[in-house]
């Protein structure tokens, strides 16, 4: 059963926090980075990438650039703009986006659930990605990014949260991007006890989002057993850093978006082959609507093509050389497989691999990778801009993730895309006592 703990909050200042937010350390590249770190330099990203204090020339993997995080890190604690709470506390944390609000626990999971595998992950990790993170939250000694967790709806957890949200924000602002922040503590002795026991009953949580830090947490975690263990300390998984730092949200709260693909070609084929090939698997009509049109005092219907976003499982909109299609995968090509029937594997095992010659779509450049919150128009500009032929793809659903997960297996790369992002620095653990 899951074992969800409060924790000693380090939290910023309520003033500085809409300074201090950033979003994760992983979306950006150097050079943009050190931009926003230069536009904001209280932003937390001057702590999560730490090389954008020195000059180019040094390696982002340096261990001065670890040391540096770490200095900055607990100067802003020792200088007040970081507090510690002297309790162990729960937090909320509920974001909005276009209206739309999703809210989430703050806690730390426990390592132990993770390696027990009471906390499922979909996705394989890289060990080049991972040794950052190990890295940085070692010379830390602090976990400053949360990871993204998911549980099937628990009503006592919701009505637990719904009540802690009656009170006074200890945060309350909107990012540059349009997103609000809102945050809560719960502090009460009796509450927490019920959420404790609600998460105790729980066999299963997911991980969303964060397979790499979630990951790197957990080695850092056995990393510091093993010291002890050298020192004749018994590991009995009540240290600090036998847990992580975590957002855990109901499944009903979460919004996966698409994840779109572009590849670069055709590989040798014209449009109109390329057509016909993807007929021979699909169903494909273009995709446009009738509009009323008046000119000179003329009026008509007018048929003109529109980007096609997929409603359902089994659709898929394309994008072809200026025209948008919409693709309705034949009956023969579906699954019921968790992971042979999601729509992205299905575009990988019928279109990119045999007719576009993509068969690992983890290393081959041909084929790229864009989020749904950059819009259908930015697939349209890459294939004006660039060529070849862009998919949008229907969101897979928490359903499939947790069919996926359940199942022990793992998903394609780059199955889905969570909106929004979990800023860091809003909520720090530390791992050493």
């Amino acid at each position: 059963m899951a074992e969800i703990k409060p924790f000693f909050g380090i939290r910023p200042r309520t003033e500085l926090a809409p300074r201090i937010a950033a979003l994760p350390y992983d979306v950006y590249s150097r050079a943009e980075a050190k931009l926003e770190v230069e536009r904001e330099p209280m932003s937390f990203l001057r702590i999560d990438r730490a090389e954008t204090q020195f000059g180019d020339e040094v390696d982002v993997y340096a261990p001065e650039v670890y040391r540096k995080a770490h200095d900055l890190l607990w100067e802003m604690i020792s200088g007040g703009s970081f507090s510690r709470d002297a309790q162990a506390c729960y937090y909320i944390y509920e974001l909005e986006m276009e209206g739309r609000a999703q809210t989430g626990l703050v806690a730390c999971a426990a390592v132990d659930d993770y390696v027990n595998g009471v906390i499922m992950k979909h996705e394989n990790t890289r060990a080049e990605k991972e040794q950052d993170r190990i890295c940085h939250i070692d010379a830390c000694g602090a976990q400053t990014g949360p990871i993204f967790l998911a549980y099937r709806r628990n009503e006592v957890i919701s009505s637990c949260m719904q009540r802690a949200k009656q009170e006074t924000p200890i945060f309350d602002f909107v990012s540059e991007d349009g997103i609000a922040h809102r945050g809560w503590k719960i502090s009460d002795e009796t509450m927490i006890k019920t959420i404790r026991e609600a998460f105790a009953g729980i066999s299963q949580i997911y991980i969303a989002d964060g397979h790499h830090r979630a990951a790197s947490a957990v080695r850092v975690s056995l990393m510091r057993r093993e010291e002890a263990k050298k020192r004749g300390e018994t590991a009995d998984g009540s240290h600090e850093y036998d847990s992580f730092l975590s957002v855990l949200f109901a499944d009903d709260e979460l919004r996966i978006m698409d994840y779109n693909r572009v590849a670069a070609d055709l590989n040798g084929s014209t449009p109109a082959e390329f057509l016909e090939k993807i007929s021979s698997k699909c169903e494909v009509r273009e995709n446009s609507v009738m509009e009323h049109t008046c000119e000179g005092g003329i009026c008509r219907m007018e048929r003109r093509n529109v980007p096609c976003r997929p409603q359902e499982k089994g659709c898929m909109g394309m994008y072809l050389d200026g025209v948008w299609y919409e693709l309705r995968i034949k009956e023969q090509y579906r699954s019921d497989h968790p992971i042979d029937g999601l729509d992205v594997s299905v575009l990988q095992r019928e279109i990119l691999e045999p007719m576009l010659g993509i068969s690992d779509p983890t290393t081959d450049e041909r084929i790229h990778f864009v989020g749904g919150i950059r819009g259908l128009s930015d697939l349209q500009r890459r294939v004006d801009t660039y060529g070849g032929v862009a998919f949008a793809m229907y969101p897979t659903s928490m359903a499939e993730l947790f069919a996926v997960a359940d199942a022990h297996l793992l998903m394609p790369p780059k199955s889905t895309w969570f909106e929004p992002k979990l800023r860091s620095g809003l909520f720090i653990h530390a791992i050493d006592e």
